[in-house]
């Protein structure tokens, strides 16, 4: 059984999943998730600063283990591109127009892309049909150089809309006709049309993040606000005068209606394209998958809106699951690892179709990497031949054979001492690499590291608190060589809180607990604080309706190579 690690990288988040791959099929053996504050997906350079520590973080928390990767690159960083080419004889000749076709629609120079393609089959009219992808060459590399720097060694790097038909293919073989997959995640929205050898994919800029902006603007409250609301009380509102009793409610699902109904204008206008373009049938059903499919009665809306048969996908018909995973939380994480099946799957030889947009230099390097057993068993068989001749000589001159055996014995020990002081230097060099890995990761986690303490501290707040002051303290003065900390006020409305209270004592068996410290417990599982110094320094009522504490924490140190166990480097050695 071997493992197979897979990657999907979004718009503000990171999934890293582990799977087990046996002849049985695939395993799903560990997942999770991690924020990406700092990654711009339209500079995909600044993915170097965020994207190491966020793997760090997840594989420790997870228990995931260092395993031959499969990256997917998201649809906006790609140019993919379906293409009916004549059944010619030569092959010579067929790839010669494949490449022209990327050439002519790629709009970059082709020393600045990376490409792949696929045949996947025969049109009506007898043509070849392929599939063609194209990245530019800078953003591949970006994605596999921050994949490295985390530990992780990149072997396929995969299409986002490709990953997830392979999914769609997995789990619903039978499936016929033309079926349209709507991925919907934070920044923006996958559309992939897929009918019998045809495929058409676009992305559309409106999707969660979008929903999420215009209820901030409609409801005159921050972001994060919106963001909160959208998650615990938005729903898609269907057609008719109905009305919600909460008037807040009632606003959020008609803004979110709103949103979907220009995401539902963007999808038509696709689909009538294909059809024009690629001579297409009308869909006859549509799948759901991404982040933000979550949304209450999203399947009845684009029922009544386009008309068809709606379903959300579901990847895991046929995967199995580890000992390890919570299936309760895999019941809300499941859209958002649609894509991730569709990855593992390159593990296996399941997937329907294999793009592979791989920096040549890595592929070059992974090729040598497989010519060198073949080197070895060639260099063995010729000493295996000597050997022979050799053996024949001795058996005729005995003494001289004697004489050879002292040389050989002497040359031998030379070059085992001339080996042991190369590998003396290699161990050298290594060590002195891991260092400067080490302080390169200290310099990433101190870029993000502000913005995961403050983001930690929002999401253990009770709704209906927001901070009000954060103030850095210095190491205590009887213990200057200590961690660095922070005072942080809040202030929350009072109702707000009693409400979390009673709601925190019915779940705890009658226990009472105050609302600072149902905070001050969530923030002591946070990676980013010191558990044992948590603690609440002072509380007052500032109204009637208001209540301000202020919560001490120390600052959890950054993550380092040279604070692993002895034991453990010695196994990152070895692994090495």
């Amino acid at each position: 059984m071997s493992k197979i690690l897979t990657l999907n990288i979004g718009a503000s988040k990171a999934l890293l999943a582990e799977y087990a791959v046996s002849g049985k099929g695939l395993t799903l053996t560990a997942y999770g998730s991690g924020e990406l504050p700092a990654f711009d997906v339209n500079d995909p350079g600044s993915l170097a600063a965020a994207l190491p520590a966020v793997l760090h973080q997840i594989m420790r928390e997870k228990g995931i283990k260092s395993a031959p990767l499969v990256v997917s690159l998201g649809g906006q960083m790609v140019f993919p591109r379906f293409a009916k080419f004549p059944p010619l004889g030569d092959k010579e000749k067929l790839e010669q127009l494949v490449r022209y076709e990327i050439e002519q629609n790629v709009p970059f120079p082709v020393d600045e892309i990376v490409s792949d393609y696929q045949f996947v089959g025969e049109a009506a009219d007898g043509d070849k049909a392929a599939m063609i992808v194209a990245a530019k060459l800078d953003a591949v590399r970006a994605v596999t150089d921050a994949v490295r720097a985390a530990g992780l060694k990149p072997v396929k790097v995969d299409v986002s809309p490709i990953a997830i038909c392979n999914a769609l293919k997995f789990s619903n073989p039978g499936v016929m006709g033309c079926s349209v997959v709507l991925d919907i995640g934070s920044k923006s929205t996958n559309l992939i049309i897929l009918e019998d050898e045809k495929i058409y994919n676009r992305s559309i800029n409106v999707a969660g993040n979008l929903i999420t902006k215009e209820i901030a603007q409609a409801l005159g409250c921050s972001y994060e606000e919106a963001e909160q609301l959208k998650l615990e009380r938005g729903y898609v509102a269907l057609g008719g005068v109905t009305e919600d009793e909460d008037e807040v409610t009632d606003r959020i699902s008609k803004v979110i209606r709103t949103v979907l109904t220009r995401l539902h204008a963007e999808i038509s206008r696709s689909v009538n394209f294909y059809r024009s373009q690629q001579g297409g049938s009308p869909p006859s059903r549509l799948y759901l998958t991404g982040g933000s499919a979550r949304l209450p009665q999203l399947d009845q809306f684009f029922m009544e809106s386009l008309q068809v048969d709606v379903e959300f996908l579901n990847p895991f018909g046929k995967i199995a699951f580890g000992p390890k995973i919570d299936m309760a939380a895999l019941e809300g994480d499941a859209f958002a690892l649609t894509e991730s099946v569709g990855l593992a799957l390159r593990g296996t030889d399941s997937a329907w179709i294999s793009i592979n947009l791989m920096p040549p230099e890595l592929v070059e390097a992974e090729r040598a990497m497989k010519r060198i057993p073949f080197v070895v068993a060639g260099g063995v068989a010729v000493l295996a031949a000597l050997g022979l001749v050799w053996f024949a000589e001795s058996q005729a001159a005995s003494s001289v054979q004697e004489q050879l055996e002292a040389v050989n014995a002497l040359s031998s020990q030379k070059k085992l001492d001339f080996y042991k002081g190369e590998i003396a230097k290699e161990q050298k060099a290594v060590a002195a690499e891991a260092e400067k890995c080490d302080e390169f990761q200290q310099m990433l986690w101190a870029r993000s590291a502000a913005l995961q303490r403050v983001r930690a501290v929002r999401e253990s707040l009770i709704p209906g608190m927001w901070i009000t002051d954060w103030t850095a303290l210095p190491p205590p003065k009887d213990n200057p060589e200590g961690h660095e900390g922070v005072r942080v006020t809040i202030r929350g409305w009072r109702d707000s809180m009693t409400k979390a209270e009673a709601d925190w004592a019915t779940r705890n068996g009658g226990k009472r607990s105050t609302a600072a410290e149902i905070v001050m417990e969530s923030l002591k599982g946070r990676p980013v604080f010191i558990a044992e110094s948590i603690k609440v320094v002072a509380q007052k009522e500032v109204k009637e309706c208001l209540t301000e504490f202020a919560i001490q924490l120390e600052l959890a140190p950054a993550p380092s190579v040279e604070s692993e166990p002895k034991a453990a480097k010695g196994k990152a050695g070895k692994r090495k």
